[in-house]
């Protein structure tokens, strides 16, 4: 990271500003914690790139997928595409996979194999049922309305 962004700058000035009046004087006048500024006085080391915010990622996750895991993952679902999850996750379980079904669907988003399902076509959206049980043509004119309106019509 090359750049000095004006967090950075803040801080060295600070420091400078420490190194002359004190720690408590240099708190008082930059509005921070004293402990602030000891924390970033034992970070710098001369270069202002020392006072740049660190990264909070951890090194390792001790229950990370292991690759064999992720390989089986992988392999069963290019050879079943269209199995859904609950399926897979039983399947996977019966061959020595020990993980949740939450951990599994997490991977399978990660690697974008998680297949859509497509909206049932004989559903109709409680909105677009309402106005046709109550007289009115919907906006999509589609036939199940249209059916329930014909029904509604002839028992009058």
């Amino acid at each position: 990271m090359n750049t000095v962004t004006q967090t950075m700058k803040f801080r060295q000035s600070l420091l400078s500003y420490a190194e002359k009046h004190g720690v408590t004087q240099a708190a008082i006048k930059y509005n921070v914690n004293r402990q602030y500024i000891y924390r970033w006085k034992r970070r710098y080391n001369g270069d202002i790139q020392s006072l740049a915010n660190r990264s909070h990622r951890p090194h390792h996750h001790p229950n990370q997928h292991t690759e064999a895991e992720l390989q089986q993952i992988t392999n069963f679902r290019r050879r079943n595409p269209n199995t859904g999850l609950v399926v897979l996750w039983v399947k996977l379980r019966q061959k020595g996979y020990k993980r949740s079904i939450t951990g599994l669907y997490r991977v399978l988003r990660r690697q974008g194999q998680l297949t859509v399902k497509l909206p049932n076509p004989k559903y109709i959206p409680k909105t677009l049922r309402k106005d046709a049980l109550s007289g009115r043509a919907c906006s999509n004119r589609c036939e199940i309305c249209s059916r329930v309106l014909h029904r509604r019509k002839r028992r009058r």
